[in-house]
């Protein structure tokens, strides 16, 4: 096992001065790690910045335990050449997303990951962020030190407060260190393709579903199907006789393109929306925005939970559409375009808005960290 480090470090009592002072005369804050999803979600209107790189490190890691703490600062490559060296992995499979610094190395911080709460196309096979967070020390909106949750699986106990975090962007506190769960690569990986239009490509997902295929990515893509699956030798011979299709070339290339939006589906200007669906759901359900979308066709993941739309269209529409199928949708990437005065995510209904102030009161009484950045009103 790696020693664990002292948690009280200089850069944490930096950080924590910095809040506590920001208290003192009400100056909001926008928290900054490695800059890479500062894209994402709604702009911070803040007087100044918490930058958290310089809190960085490893804390503990115990490779038997399939777990690890790190500092938020620690940049999310590291993270995974670390586990890649023992054979393990992140089960959420989290994006980059492209900041580089001089050196061309990805800036994305496990910080910044966890605040995001944004996982990759492994996603529904294996664990979301949320799923994977075991612990957390964090800063609060008054300055103070918190603890929840624990480092290793039979630590956790209690209320699991400390997944709240995943997905938070900040807003109810600084992430000072986060323990997630790991789990072991896979001996080998394949990626099938067939071609297919997409109502025959989610016939076969529900279908495959069913069954205890050891799929871990799926994407629909310009009439095309991938698949891919993990396993040892037997397994992934067998899955290949079941879901057919032609082996694909550079396939660790298309995954990463297609986590990271490298793909040509994500390239111009035209706004990005996410569609968060049932997977059974028709491919006829957004028809609706095949006229403002382009291009007209969906990029399609997660077995059919997630479509991505290039769609220039009013809030309202999209946001009308993915209700009615079950669902709801975000502006990923605004675009050329603007977002919407009401947020970029879809607006809460009034109890579980009232719930998110509560947190927000309860973890940042005077609204410092981050504000808006969730919701324009948070």
């Amino acid at each position: 096992m790696m020693p664990a480090e002292n948690p009280s470090t200089d850069a944490e009592q930096a950080l924590a001065e910095q809040v506590r002072a920001a208290a003192a005369d009400g100056r909001r804050l926008a928290v900054r790690g490695g800059g890479s999803k500062a894209f994402y979600g709604n702009p911070v209107t803040a007087g100044a910045e918490l930058d958290c790189t310089a809190h960085h490190g490893i804390v503990a890691y115990e490779p038997t335990e399939l777990a690890i703490t790190v500092r938020g600062g620690t940049r999310l490559a590291a993270v995974e050449a670390l586990l890649a060296g023992h054979g393990q992995q992140l089960p959420f499979e989290p994006p980059h997303f492209g900041a580089v610094d001089a050196a061309g190395e990805s800036t994305a911080t496990i910080g910044g990951a966890v605040a995001a709460g944004l996982s990759g196309p492994r996603r529904p096979y294996a664990a979301s962020v949320r799923d994977a967070v075991l612990g957390v020390r964090l800063l609060n909106g008054r300055g103070q030190v918190l603890e929840f949750g624990g480092r290793v699986m039979k630590n956790v106990a209690g209320y699991d407060v400390s997944r709240l975090m995943a997905g938070s962007l900040g807003v109810l506190g600084v992430l000072l260190e986060v323990s997630l769960k790991v789990i072991p690569r896979a001996p080998a990986t394949l990626t099938l393709v067939r071609e297919e239009t997409l109502p025959q490509a989610l016939d076969l997902l529900r279908r495959w579903s069913r069954k205890a295929l050891p799929i871990t990515a799926t994407a629909w893509l310009d009439g095309r199907l991938h698949v891919r699956v993990d396993g040892g030798a037997e397994a992934l011979a067998e899955t290949q006789r079941i879901v057919e299709g032609l082996p694909l070339d550079a396939a660790d290339g298309f995954w990463r393109d297609l986590r990271e939006q490298r793909l040509g589906f994500f390239a111009g200007a035209a706004p990005l929306w996410r569609l968060s669906l049932p997977p059974a759901t028709p491919a006829d359900s957004t028809a609706g925005l095949a006229a403002g979308a382009s291009p007209t066709e969906p990029l399609v993941e997660w077995g059919g939970a997630v479509r991505w739309l290039r769609a220039d269209l009013p809030a309202a529409r999209v946001r009308e559409l993915a209700q009615a199928a079950g669902g709801h949708a975000t502006l990923f990437r605004a675009g050329a375009g603007e977002r919407p005065a009401d947020g970029v995510f879809t607006p809460q209904a009034a109890v579980p808005k009232r719930l998110h102030q509560n947190l927000k009161r309860a973890f940042d009484p005077r609204g410092l960290l981050n504000p808006g950045r969730l919701y324009p009103d948070l």
